[in-house]
């Protein structure tokens, strides 16, 4: 009898059952990570998985083993959105109606593409913890079979396919580095690598904004944190499950936590050095790994999952530009001009002969204190790197221009 949920031939029969189903996702190297830390890191990239994430194999392994009768009354399960687009897919796969409860506020995106692979969506709640609760009440009230987003022992055993895969990929395995949320994936995941690689070192890591599971381990119990506030909507999970404490508990090493800017950048360094899209939930090992919360020894083989790539495209826009103006390929400054014909013009004409590109401009008289003689002005230039951003401003320093620098932005 096994002290846990599911042992490992559990996880062997769902990656059976998921065989002509899910896309065995690539491990890639991480090139330009592994130059800055040291090391050997790899991406298991299943943002590039069916519906973006690694939800369909629970999701998949549990409904395909319903009975007819529990088929037929259809499933319902909340989900903030990779789960929804998990149990949506594998459920039109087996015929099966799906009912989705998503948080009100989950990425458009996730719910856009949970109601095109035909599941009926329901928003409800400001949490995923609200709409599970709703689901709870749903499932009672129209007769449906329950698929739990991760405190469920054919989900876990589902999720632990991609262990699996990584011990085949990844032999010299040293470390691994990932996401929790509900603890689904890394219960899964660990109790296949633990058994196959015993010596792997493995690290959860969860959103600052939404941490239970330190207090969780710490209590002996799950734990149910006070907020969901962060970036990751993927791992906003608030409580713990009853069985995924337990394996967390035995058989992950460390657990960190990654505050939301970590995360930022981690989606930022994934796409422009990876060319890979991934959401805050799918970045966050990289953040664990970029800040230094995992750290990465000479000649160790260390691998992180990128557990999903839903990011809704207006983020992304705001996430590409945060991250620019922390490289210093942004810059925002205030100045003035003689406010007189042309005493613009000179100023844009300065800009350009340093190399830096006008993004925007902003041009009032009486702004900023400045005399009466002059307008102020507020510019936004795109540069290479920060050493062009100083030489920019010492080059406009000494054209007269005096420049105060806006530091904190776009916050």
């Amino acid at each position: 009898m096994s002290r846990f949920a599911i042992e490992l031939a559990d996880i062997q029969s769902a990656r059976r059952a998921l065989r002509d189903i899910i896309l065995p996702t690539p491990v890639l190297p991480a090139t330009r990570l592994s130059a800055e830390l040291g090391g050997s890191i790899f991406y298991k990239a299943e943002n590039t998985q069916q519906s973006g994430s690694f939800k369909i194999r629970g999701a998949y392994n549990t409904i395909i083993h319903l009975s007819p009768e529990e088929k037929q009354r259809g499933v319902i399960a909340p989900s903030a959105g990779n789960h929804a687009q998990g149990v949506a897919q594998a459920a039109q796969l087996l015929g099966v109606k799906a009912t989705i409860v998503m948080p009100e506020r989950a990425p458009l995106t996730k719910v856009v593409a949970t109601r095109r692979l035909g599941a009926e969506v329901i928003l409800h709640g400001a949490t995923f913890d609200d709409a599970m609760a709703y689901a709870h009440a749903l499932k009672e009230e129209r007769g449906l079979t329950y698929v739990h987003a991760f405190d469920h022992p054919r989900v876990i055993a589902g999720q632990g396919t991609i262990g699996l895969e990584l011990v085949e990929a990844l032999p010299d395995l040293n470390q691994l580095v990932v996401p929790i949320g509900g603890g689904g994936l890394i219960s899964g995941i660990a109790l296949a690598v633990k058994t196959l690689l015993p010596h792997v070192r493995i690290i959860g890591v969860q959103a600052a904004g939404c941490a239970p599971v330190p207090a969780s381990l710490a209590a002996g119990h799950p734990v149910t944190a006070p907020t969901a506030h962060t970036i990751a909507d993927g791992i906003a999970v608030k409580r713990p499950g009853e069985l995924t404490l337990p394996m967390i508990q035995a058989l992950v090493d460390d657990v960190v936590t990654v505050d939301d800017e970590e995360i930022v950048m981690a989606i930022a360094h994934v796409l422009q050095y990876s060319r890979l899209v991934v959401e805050g939930a799918g970045a966050a090992g990289v953040a664990a790994l970029l800040s230094g919360k995992v750290p990465v020894q000479p000649h160790q083989v260390t691998a992180t999952i990128l557990c999903g790539g839903n990011i809704d495209a207006n983020l992304l826009m705001r996430v590409i530009e945060y991250a620019l103006v922390r490289q210093g390929r942004y810059l925002l400054l205030r100045t003035s001009v003689d406010d007189r014909p042309g005493g613009l013009a000179g100023l844009v004409n300065h800009v350009a002969s340093t190399g830096a590109s006008v993004m925007d401009l902003f041009h009032r008289r009486g702004m900023w204190r400045v005399p009466i003689d002059r307008a102020g002005v507020e510019l936004i230039l795109e540069v290479r790197d920060e050493e062009h951003a100083q030489m920019v401003i010492n080059s406009l320093e000494q054209a007269g221009y005096h420049c105060e620098r806006e530091p904190n932005w776009p916050i």
